[in-house]
């Protein structure tokens, strides 16, 4: 048997741009998700940003009308702590982000300080502060490991593009000539992560995206198939602009309803 038709045991999906858009349901997203429970296949939701805990991107999805179990969702605030538990358990921190990263630092045991931490952790928030960053390129430049959630320049808003993570990541390499590391995508460290937390196998995993550049790398690198949906931000004529593919392209996961143990067939 070749690759494409062995059976798919479990899905990681992307969540912006593949289920919802803006807080509203993509069509058929619903559809997938049932489907994926009524055959009790494992999946998680995956996302980059960093803002909110699991309990809060469940209330948000929700509202858009999915019904997603709390510890069915994946974020890079999660795949972040995972990792420095693995580095250096029970550590200290200084953390420039939101409620998601916090608490996901906060249950690994992690003590969140500005005096000699053993890492400074750059997440999303939507209210970067200059007096943050500044104390952030400080302990950076003192010795502080830098790492960051995600390496996102530019996140959404209903006004427009705004910075994010890789953004302000960047001005802090600027300042002190510290590149970090990224946790999330593409960084297949987060996909790895989210195949342990299910329990899966790369073999008979599936990762669904919007983006040639986050998504479908990730997946490829960490030895899944891989499907782009072109309901966000990549496109069918972009996808040739990249010199890997993905094993499938769709218009949305619509697509995959009735299908979903054999999504290449």
């Amino acid at each position: 048997m070749t690759q494409d038709n062995e059976p798919i045991l479990s899905y990681l999906t992307d969540m912006d741009g593949v289920l919802v858009h803006e807080d509203q349901l993509i069509p058929g997203a619903d559809e997938f998700l049932a489907e994926l429970r009524a055959n009790n296949t494992p999946f998680l939701v995956l996302t980059n940003n960093s803002i909110r805990t699991p309990r809060d991107l469940q209330a948000r999805l929700r509202h858009t009308g999915l019904d997603i179990p709390e510890e069915a969702i994946w974020t890079s605030a999660l795949a972040t702590a995972t990792f420095l538990n693995d580095q250096r358990p029970g550590g200290t921190a200084y953390v420039v982000g939101e409620s998601g990263l916090t608490t996901a630092l906060h249950e690994i045991g992690y003590v969140l300080t500005d005096s000699a931490p053993d890492y400074v952790v750059l997440g999303e928030t939507r209210t970067y502060s200059f007096e943050a960053i500044t104390t952030a390129i400080r302990l950076v430049e003192k010795g502080a490991r830098f790492i960051a959630t995600n390496p996102d320049a530019t996140g959404p808003s209903r006004d427009g593009l705004l910075p994010a993570t890789g953004s302000v990541a960047a001005l802090i390499t600027r300042a002190t000539g510290k590149e970090p590391y990224y946790v999330g995508k593409p960084n297949p460290l987060m996909m790895r992560s989210a195949l342990r937390r299910i329990g899966a196998h790369s073999q008979s995993t599936v990762m669904i995206g919007d983006r040639m550049d986050t998504d479908v790398i990730a997946g490829l690198e960490a030895g899944m198939r891989t499907i782009l949906v072109t309901t966000g931000i990549s496109t069918r004529k972009s996808v040739e602009q990249y010199p890997y593919r993905p094993t499938a392209v769709l218009d949305s996961v619509a697509e995959l309803v009735g299908r979903t143990d054999k999504p290449f067939s």
